[in-house]
């Protein structure tokens, strides 16, 4: 018995050393952690219980020595006490090329988290597909690829970019729900800059062309960059700590140490006086929220909306703002299709959704309009007549067009609507609204500039304003803005038994 458990000892040992010392050491000169090192962080201490680690494959072509977990560690354990199922590509291990096991494994462990409802964390560092196993590896990708989508909506997925992702291995992350990048160490790209040189001739470098910054502000591929490894885990961590472990469960509640009932005067004063002055939308978040804490997602992309994750009375909330500080807070196409995928999950996974509202119209332009605006602004309004989680919305200031009933309207099934004082209700502004209402009246004044600006005054004090929309019940209140915090809170402790349903259907048709 003794000489078969030492057998167990020494391949379970060098199923631990990876690819070795050189390797390993390799892998530390880059600043990279190895595939063990990033689940000790990523895990509750002690927490890991690890399967297939003496899984290896059975191709031996082109002198390929198969090692065991193949290149993939795959297990679960608990992130703060809760659940998760985590996979760590090992690059030490043929650079963490995907062979068959390899993929068996990632697929074996998406099947189990799917049946028990717990959410996957990815952590990827691979060199693509193992060419000496050919269209196995590919057929491999696929299969991945299958269980990513089928568990999308059902368990949250969390990917990590924490080496190179090229090719058809790009695709598994970006399927999954939230995607974070390491600065300098890490890169996500269809094509590599070679072939980019040979196609269209242009010169750019991996970093350039798919590297952390890219993604997270040019293409938003990416939600999150982080500096480094433990960074980036621990932003894993962070982000867990706001999300449900399934589509069933709720979202874990906190201890709320923050007042309820607590009322910031400063909001009174943060809206400029000025209509055309910008301000950061997120000094009013985090006066609302509890401790002021506010996970932003997305924060380099498409700043005209912020989006991201807060607590109100210890219950998660997602966060939906214009931004006056970028583009005046207009929507444009990145916005919407951020918007529209950061509302989307909030629903998936029964998290309410609290949106702040200030919106001056959708972006003009032919570069908009040519790219499909309409299509993409139709995303975000899709997105939100879709939820059916709680929707609270506060209008601060401008509430313009189409815009006002996209930015979940009391029209759209918003549930609690509130405004400030400061809210503008209206077609669009003043401004614009006379020129093409009193066109005639000013041509013929002879003062044309007293004439319109007596007019622009006069529709500000009849339109611009809240209270037309109150009247006919279109917002359910008007409140001093030092009152937003507790009158949200009221609002989803009363909506937290609140059901709704969409029409029977296999799914709907979102533009895409």
């Amino acid at each position: 018995m003794s000489e078969k458990v030492n057998e167990l000892r020494q391949r379970s040992e060098e199923a631990l050393r990876g690819g070795g010392e050189k390797r390993v050491a390799a892998q530390h000169e880059k600043g990279k952690l190895t595939a063990r090192e990033r689940l000790d962080l990523l895990l509750d201490e002690g927490s890991f219980q690890e399967y297939g680690r003496l899984r290896r494959g059975n191709i031996t072509a082109f002198g390929y020595e198969p090692a065991y977990t193949d290149g993939v560690i795959t297990g679960f354990g608990t992130i703060d006490g809760r659940p998760v199922a985590a996979f760590s590509q090992d690059f030490t291990i043929s650079g963490g090329s995907l062979g068959e096991a390899h993929a068996q494994k990632m697929v074996a462990l998406m099947e189990k988290a799917l049946k028990i409802g717990v959410p996957v964390v990815g952590l990827n560092d691979s060199g693509g597909a193992r060419i000496q196993e050919g269209v196995v590896s590919l057929g491999g990708y696929a299969d991945i690829f299958l269980q990513n989508t089928l568990a999308s909506g059902v368990i949250p997925q969390l990917s990590a970019i924490m080496g190179p992702c090229a090719g058809g291995a790009v695709y598994s992350p970006a399927i999954t729900d939230f995607i974070v990048m390491v600065e300098g160490t890490s890169y996500m790209f269809v094509t590599g800059p070679n072939v980019v040189k040979t196609v269209t001739h242009e010169e750019v470098t991996s970093e350039e062309l798919g590297g952390a910054r890219t993604h997270t502000s040019k293409s938003g591929v990416a939600h999150f960059r982080a500096r480094n490894d433990a960074e980036c885990l621990s932003l894993l961590r962070r982000l867990m700590g706001y999300l449900s472990l399934n589509n069933r469960e709720d979202p874990p509640r906190v201890e709320c140490r923050d007042d309820p009932a607590r009322a910031d005067e400063s909001l009174d004063t943060l809206v400029p006086e000025n209509p055309n002055k910008p301000y950061d939308i997120r000094d009013v978040i985090t006066r609302v929220v509890d401790d002021g804490e506010y996970l932003e997602v997305h924060p380099d992309f498409a700043g005209n909306i912020s989006v991201g994750f807060a607590r109100l009375d210890g219950r998660t909330v997602g966060i939906v703002a214009n931004n006056p500080m970028v583009l005046a807070g207009v929507l444009d196409i990145d916005s919407s299709d951020k918007g529209a995928r950061f509302v989307r999950f909030c629903d998936c996974f029964n998290i309410p959704i609290v949106t702040f509202e200030d919106v001056p119209g959708f972006l003009p332009g032919t570069s908009q309009e040519y790219g499909g605006i309409i299509r993409h602004g139709a995303k975000l309004l899709y997105a939100y007549c879709e939820a059916t989680v709680p929707k609270l919305t506060v209008i601060c200031r401008k509430a313009y067009g189409g815009a006002y009933d996209v930015m979940s309207s009391k029209h759209i099934r918003g549930d609690l609507n509130i405004a400030w004082p400061t809210a503008e209700i209206a077609v669009m502004g003043a401004k614009g609204a006379v020129e093409i209402i009193f066109r005639k009246e000013i041509a013929a004044a002879s003062d044309k500039q007293a004439e319109f600006d007596r007019l622009v005054k006069d529709y500000e004090h009849n339109f611009a304003n809240p209270y037309e929309a109150a009247a006919r019940g279109y917002v359910d209140a008007i409140i001093e803005p030092r009152q937003t915090r507790a009158k949200l809170i009221a609002g989803l402790r009363l909506l937290e038994t609140k059901r709704d349903r969409n029409p029977p259907r296999k799914h709907g048709n979102i533009p895409l």
